[in-house]
């Protein structure tokens, strides 16, 4: 009863859009992940469910960006891409200035021993603002979402990037003619200070006040009180499993995670593919970004960018999380 009630809300989940912040369309949608992949283990979770989606031919990965830096971390996500048999999709990393960052756990020194990865240094990667240009150019018109679950680096790159050999446009003007929607695991609201935002805060100021897109936020709050991991963790069933691992190793590090990882990135993931609804609604605005990395929500009926509101119960998202969580290759 448990599983069939687990399989319901999935379903419910994928079948649910929400106006123009949302994903409604029965064609894959086409999303390029950028994620910092490291200090946090969140974002392991997030790319398990993207993988969820692409099996069940509800998006299609495009590109796995890193906005962080430390030497494996393009490593890291060509072992998860291949892990879930998709080992040739384009990883990009920064090539210039960038957090550098990796995690306390060793979770990457241990995936990285135990599971297969072409990639091995960085070097092997493209650089993330030049794929951007090179996959963008290649799509539809306003067709294409980009979740960013860690530091908005690249992003500031992309719009200020000049025409090169893959589009006569500027950053700006590809961005405006090929993304439909950006999603964003960022900022604290009404106000406070959130990590993404802050670890490259010049950066957070380019993106959210000159992106030419819709918008769709993802607050702290949002993810802290969905607990998830353990689950998975206790599955007897699942062996040999990468997304395991990094949960078995981190979550007895720390106290706070004794019911589970606070599940921020994977929230960006769902509404970036599914839609906000029905678990969430949205408040339109706009988000300010200080100088000191702090952030504040402005109301406006007419913003380009919102930010999710809870509309459900928190187990109950919880409950979709984890089970995607669980989701073996292929399957």
């Amino acid at each position: 009863m448990k599983a069939r009630i687990l399989i319901m809300s999935i379903a419910m989940l994928l079948s649910f859009g929400g106006a123009a912040f949302s994903q409604s369309s029965a064609r894959p949608v086409p999303v390029i992940f950028d994620t910092d992949m490291g200090p946090d283990y969140d974002d392991v979770g997030a790319i398990a469910l993207l993988h969820a989606f692409a099996d069940s031919g509800k998006a299609t990965i495009l590109a796995t960006m890193a906005s962080n830096k430390y030497e494996g971390v393009a490593a890291v996500l060509n072992l998860f891409n291949t892990y879930f048999h998709r080992p040739n999709i384009p990883i990009g990393v920064p090539k210039g200035n960038a957090v550098n960052q990796r995690d306390t756990q060793h979770w990457t020194d241990s995936i990285l021993r135990r599971y297969p990865h072409s990639i091995k240094l960085n070097d092997e990667a493209e650089d993330a603002v030049t794929l951007y240009r090179k996959i963008l150019s290649a799509q539809s018109n306003h067709s294409v979402v980009i979740i960013t679950v860690g530091f908005l680096t690249n992003l500031r790159g992309l719009l200020e990037s000049p025409a090169d050999k893959y589009s006569g446009l500027t950053g700006l003007e590809l961005v405006r003619k090929k993304v439909k929607q950006l999603v964003s695991m960022a900022g604290k609201f009404p106000a406070g200070w959130e990590f993404n935002v802050m670890q490259d805060s010049v950066a957070s100021q380019v993106v959210f006040s000159h992106w030419p897109t819709p918008i769709l936020l993802s607050g702290f709050e949002i993810g802290v009180k969905i607990k998830c991991g353990l689950p998975l963790v206790r599955d007897v069933t699942i062996q040999n499993d990468p997304v395991k691992d990094v949960f078995r190793i981190s979550l007895p590090l720390a106290e706070e995670d004794s019911a589970g990882r606070s599940s921020w990135d994977e929230t960006a993931v769902l509404v970036g593919v599914c839609g906000y609804a029905p678990y969430y609604t949205v408040k339109k605005g706009k988000m300010l970004v200080m100088a000191n990395g702090s952030d504040k929500w402005e109301d406006s009926a007419a913003g380009g960018q919102a930010h999710l509101i809870e509309a459900r119960p928190v187990a109950e998202v919880q409950g979709v999380i984890n089970g995607l969580m669980k989701h073996q290759p292929g399957r």
